[in-house]
């Protein structure tokens, strides 16, 4: 069981060295924390697993604003998110470049966690299993059932919304995924303490993948707690 928080532009240095003072997660799960750029060094020091939020696909080059698998290794990190739909939706990425950076990530020796979803436009429209098959066989294509890589399922109708998908819609998407790429697969769309342990019970369902509850130690530790009690 994995529980990656994902703080995406929040917490600087300083407010990271707060953050990881004061949590401390339970035994019985692997919990993960992806700071902005500017703040991995300070995370890595703490001595916690820590994940980047992006990766580029080439190890050096004139792509200003990106960071390379090596400088992330050459940090502490031990691994980076891909293919965020803020990434997706906000950034341009597309399945091609989400691919290459998986990749890249895992050919370098990170762990990455990739991910799929559809919008409230496409679930609505009944294509929902096209899509995630799509993004999911873009991925198993640049990298098979890679060892390193997990992948998340967003709902991105659930992300920042305070929405949910209910733990029937998750677990038929996970075990959707789990049959075109057989990996782990977290969960993530508004995961919060209230429905934490009705998603993380559930069969097809590895973790989690934690946006806005990930920002205060106590509910990113009792989102944390759950996942124990449920590995």
């Amino acid at each position: 069981m994995l529980i990656a928080g994902n703080w995406k532009m929040f917490k600087g240095p300083g407010e990271t060295d707060a953050f990881l003072g004061a949590f401390e997660p339970p035994a019985g799960v692997e919990v993960a924390v992806c700071p902005p750029f500017v703040s991995l060094a300070a995370a890595v020091a703490s001595g916690r697993t820590v994940y980047a939020q992006n990766v580029h696909w080439e190890p050096e080059g004139a792509y200003t604003g990106e960071v390379s698998a090596g400088m992330l290794l050459e940090l502490g990190v031990h691994g980076a998110l891909v293919g965020h739909s803020e990434r997706r939706q906000l950034f341009g990425e597309t399945d091609e470049t989400v691919a290459r950076r998986a990749r890249a990530a895992l050919e370098a020796g990170l762990r990455v966690i990739a991910c799929v979803g559809e919008t409230l436009e496409q679930r609505a429209s009944g294509d929902t299993d096209l899509v995630l098959t799509i993004q999911v066989e873009a991925i198993a294509f640049a990298v098979g059932e890679h060892e390193r890589l997990v992948l998340a399922y967003e709902p991105v109708w659930a992300i920042g919304t305070g929405k949910s998908a209910t733990p029937e819609q998750a677990q038929a998407a996970h075990a959707f995924i789990k049959r075109l790429l057989d990996r782990p697969v977290l969960y993530g769309g508004s995961v919060k303490p209230e429905n934490a342990a009705d998603l993380l019970g559930l069969a097809s369902v590895d973790g989690a993948l934690v946006g806005g509850a990930s920002l205060e130690p106590d509910t990113f530790g009792a989102i944390c707690r759950a996942a124990a009690s449920s590995s």
